[in-house]
């Protein structure tokens, strides 16, 4: 990093120190109830992660050489700062279109974007005036961040901010990479928080509502959970209604002493659907649609759309959202495969996303058994409905344990004129489902009450 930038980073920690002292009076706003402001959340149930940036152009490989981990290329091939910075000199994605992505994510049925501002690496995808070291000062020169924000308003989506607390460039977040060759003499961690909350302020002050805060790489040893209360505290100061992701804070101690928060919103579990959900915590899983954050050349693995439509409906089922990744390429297009997967995902939820957004978990303690072979039955739960997830169709009976009002009616979604009778017994509703069922991608059969649901033992 030369001086002129240093000199930079330094101005913008004091000026963030002075506005973590005195937040903007227009910005402060007393936070409404916690429930509140996750509502829109909950229903959502779906939305688009995108990570993009400057390890998006050499999609994994340096030199020759695969990397893994593309996202994480300049950790994972020890490449000198002054060597990776290069990159942001030709920075300039020729097909980038952040209408179209966010075009996308709506048609693909999702109700929210996360996009990565400032990832690891420390390069920013929006104007600051705090660094250099961002698109402003790329042959691109445009704020992606800005045209991200302008896409989600004119197609109604929720917006939402990736930002990392780690950072390989900048000259005073500490600790260094193991390789590192930069002297870290002088530098201030403290410094370096004071230049995070200046970015933060200006995400959080120049794009509208922001919906979402999405932290990550918070687990080096220079960040505290005292410094993750203080930051929640300032963020919500800057946007009252924002929701902020577990991953703003440490792991929390084996003995938690009393009265000890966790700061954040909800937890994120990463390429999994935790096998019961979590019961009582709101979770999103983040997913990628094939093994890769980043845009990956070497990487052809991406999943199928019976999978992407089987992963959305066993997190729903279990009370989770899903945060399904894509990696545009160095020139800003998002992959045809991942198109491919949203596009069929998109297809299936015109049909069945009444069984999806708005949902909560499935009110019984496992999925509905079947007969052998047959895979089990998922089940989310709206208000006076339940919606069974039938990834193979078996003809024969599902039982609905301990549900004993008799339905206002039974229906498979998109073949409405699929014969499915009901009967009580003593273990609950039957439902039986003709040998023949409507080809579909995992059909939906919506079992409506007049009242609300519920389930004895």
């Amino acid at each position: 990093m030369d001086r002129r930038d240093f000199l930079l980073h330094c101005a913008g920690g004091a000026a963030a120190a002075a506005l973590g002292a005195h937040p903007a009076p227009e910005a402060v706003a007393a936070p409404g109830p916690r429930g509140d402001r996750m509502a829109w959340w909950r229903e959502a149930r779906f939305g688009m992660f995108i990570h993009f940036g400057l390890y998006s152009g050499p999609g994994g490989e340096w030199h020759g050489t695969p990397t893994g981990s593309h996202e994480w290329m300049r950790h994972n091939a020890r490449i000198p700062d002054d060597e990776y910075r290069r990159l942001a000199d030709a920075f300039a994605p020729a097909a980038l279109d952040a209408d179209a992505w966010v075009r996308a994510a709506r048609d693909a049925g999702q109700r929210y974007v996360v996009l990565t501002t400032k990832h690891h690496e420390g390069f920013a995808l929006f104007h600051s005036d705090v660094s250099r070291y961002t698109t402003a000062h790329t042959p691109l020169r445009r704020d992606v961040c800005a045209e991200v924000a302008r896409a989600c308003r004119a197609h109604g989506l929720e917006l939402g901010w990736y930002y990392s607390i780690m950072d390989w460039h900048h000259p005073d977040y500490l600790p260094r990479r193991e390789w590192e060759s930069r002297d870290a003499t002088g530098a201030d961690f403290a410094r370096y928080v004071a230049f995070m909350k200046a970015q933060l302020h200006e995400l959080l002050t120049r794009y509208g509502d922001v919906a979402v805060l999405w932290f990550d790489g918070q687990w080096e040893s220079t960040w505290t959970h005292a410094a993750a209360l203080e930051l929640e505290a300032y963020c919500r100061r800057l946007m009252p209604g924002v929701i902020i992701n577990d991953r703003i804070d440490v792991a929390p101690p084996a003995a938690p002493p009393p009265g000890y928060r966790r700061a954040g919103d909800y937890v994120t579990p990463e390429l999994t659907v935790p096998e019961r959900g979590l019961p009582g915590q709101d979770w999103e899983t983040c997913m990628t649609m094939n093994r890769n954050w980043g845009y990956a050349k070497d990487d052809p693995d991406f999943k199928s759309v019976p999978t992407l439509v089987k992963l959305l409906v066993e997190t729903a089922s279990k009370g989770g959202n899903l945060l399904l990744n894509v990696g545009p390429d160095g020139d800003g297009r998002i992959p045809p495969p991942s198109l491919e997967g949203l596009a069929g995902m998109g297809a299936w939820l015109r049909t069945n996303g009444r069984a999806i957004h708005g949902t909560v978990a499935s009110p019984f303690a496992a999925p509905l058994p079947r007969a052998a072979g047959a895979a089990p039955v998922r089940v989310t739960r709206r208000e006076r409905a339940l919606h069974l997830f039938l990834e193979t169709w078996e003809g024969g009976p599902v039982v609905l344990p301990g549900v004993r009002e008799a339905p206002r009616s039974v229906r498979v979604l998109g073949a409405e004129g699929t014969p499915v009778a009901w009967a009580r017994t003593p273990d609950g509703i039957a439902l039986t489902m003709p040998e023949r069922g409507p080809d579909l991608l995992v059909p939906v059969v919506e079992v409506a009450f007049a009242s609300p649901v519920r389930v004895g033992s």
